[in-house]
């Protein structure tokens, strides 16, 4: 680490140390934490991103009340190495989820290493009772199911996405579940989560004890299923729009009446001052369904900047100054160590994210140098069981789109659309990156990512 990474590091650590100090003299509640992730939600697919087609008004109520980050990053274009990353504080290839986990073992390409530490689990030491509402994404069987990775409660799905947001069957199979029981609750999967989420923090406002709160929505993820007045609202209201986005702002618009209704319920119990709301999505947005990823070249799936770059919000009234926002590159996996450090909990010595806590408090600590990588495992003619990587060093980044294309290289500085390929112009920095690319891959290759032979 150079010397620049260790004195940003040790300022933030001081801070923080600084910040809890004080907590604790004042014999402050310790904070309550509410994760909301959603699924496959562009960049620029909220209102108060300037997108003028859509309205989120409890989202943008978010960003509003406190701190909007304009560098947030996916750890992954897809979705369980993100969650992965976020449940662990590590790149997502280190705790054996490089790919999508799913249901069938022939087309499933990660599992949750055992031997890692999840959130949960660390914030049971600091007294905090955790639970998990909506898509899991990180196991079906055991070892791997929510209330045995440390969460007290699980109220959600198992899978990866349902094949119909109203039926909430994946091929065929109820993977909705309250802790272990298979339960089959009727109506809109976003409604279903919603409801599950205003119950939990009714229950536990009623506790002594903090909570975490993981709300993982699976909207707005394919299948583009709005309830039909809402998307009639849409008709009514954007009648040029292309059908595919009518659907897909009726469906985003709907998420958000969900999230405002569980802010709304901190408000009515009295959390909200001191609960720090983070918001962000798993990765990029779908264009084929009409998504908006901003300004960026790129989708889910894909290791250009419109795959990996995500809304991100993070508001907590009693600390976090309204309005504020911070350049700071962010990754999901940043979380972790984030929320540990808010909680007061000390994160496993090998994590990779990085607290962002003194930027929520208003400090300013010159940004430690670091690389930034990203990684897709999947199957498949297109990917053959082959990863895509990409990694970024300051302005640069070197990327592979497809097993079987060759390595690209942009300056985001210069050309942040990543138009021009600078590989064969700039071979130094070309086989730089190349060679530390290389060194990630290995770390990766440390974790089996399947599970052992039965």
């Amino acid at each position: 680490m150079n010397l620049r990474a260790l004195t940003s590091r040790l300022f933030c650590s001081l801070a923080a140390v600084a910040w809890m100090a004080a907590a604790h003299a004042a014999d402050a509640p310790r904070p309550n934490v509410l994760v909301i992730l959603t699924d496959d939600q562009g960049r620029g697919d909220y209102s108060a991103f300037g997108t003028p087609d859509i309205r989120t008004p409890a989202l943008d109520r978010l960003f509003r009340e406190g701190m909007t980050f304009d560098n947030f990053f996916a750890n992954s274009c897809v979705c369980s190495p993100s969650r992965a990353a976020l449940m662990t504080g590590c790149y997502p290839d280190r705790v054996g989820v490089p790919g999508v986990i799913r249901q069938w073992p022939e087309d499933s390409w990660g599992w949750l290493s055992p031997r890692v530490t999840l959130l949960p689990q660390l914030l049971k030491r600091a007294g905090y009772h955790s639970a998990i509402v909506g898509k899991w994404h990180l196991g079906f069987d055991s070892p791997n199911t929510p209330t045995e990775r440390g969460f007290d409660f699980f109220h959600g799905f198992l899978g990866d996405m349902m094949d119909d947001y109203w039926t909430h069957l994946r091929g065929g199979v109820n993977f909705m579940r309250c802790n272990r029981e298979v339960v089959d609750p009727k109506g809109h999967a976003t409604d279903v989560f919603t409801g599950w989420a205003c119950d939990y923090l009714a229950e536990r406002a009623r506790a002594k004890e903090p909570f975490f709160l993981y709300l993982a929505y699976n909207a707005p993820h394919d299948p583009i299923q709005p309830p039909p007045e809402w998307l009639e609202r849409i008709k009514q209201r954007e009648p040029n729009m292309n059908p595919k986005r009518q659907k897909l702002v009726a469906l985003i618009e709907h998420l958000d009446a969900g999230i405002g209704r569980v802010l709304d319920t901190l408000d009515r119990l009295k959390l909200a001052d001191n609960t720090l709301v983070i918001f962000t999505s798993d990765n990029g947005g779908v264009l084929a369904n009409g998504a908006n990823n901003g300004p960026w070249r790129g989708e889910k799936c894909h290791m250009y900047e419109g795959g990996l770059r995500v809304p991100g919000a993070a508001r907590w009234p009693a600390r976090i100054k309204a309005g504020s926002r911070t350049g700071r590159f962010t990754l999901t996996m940043d979380i972790f160590a984030t929320v540990t450090e808010v909680a007061g909990v000390k994160p496993p010595a090998d994590v990779d994210g990085v607290s962002f806590l003194p930027a929520l408090l208003g400090d300013n600590p010159p940004e430690a140098q670091r690389e930034f990588y990203f990684v897709r495992r999947e199957g498949g003619i297109a990917y053959g069981g082959k990863t895509i990587e990409a990694l970024r060093r300051g302005d640069w980044k070197i990327l592979q789109d497809s097993p079987f294309a060759p390595l690209e290289l942009y300056n985001l500085a210069a050309d942040p659309k990543e138009t021009t390929d600078l590989a064969k112009e700039q071979r130094k920095v070309f086989r730089d990156l190349d060679a530390a690319l290389r060194l990630h891959v290995q770390r990766g290759g440390e974790v089996p990512w399947q599970p052992p032979a039965k």
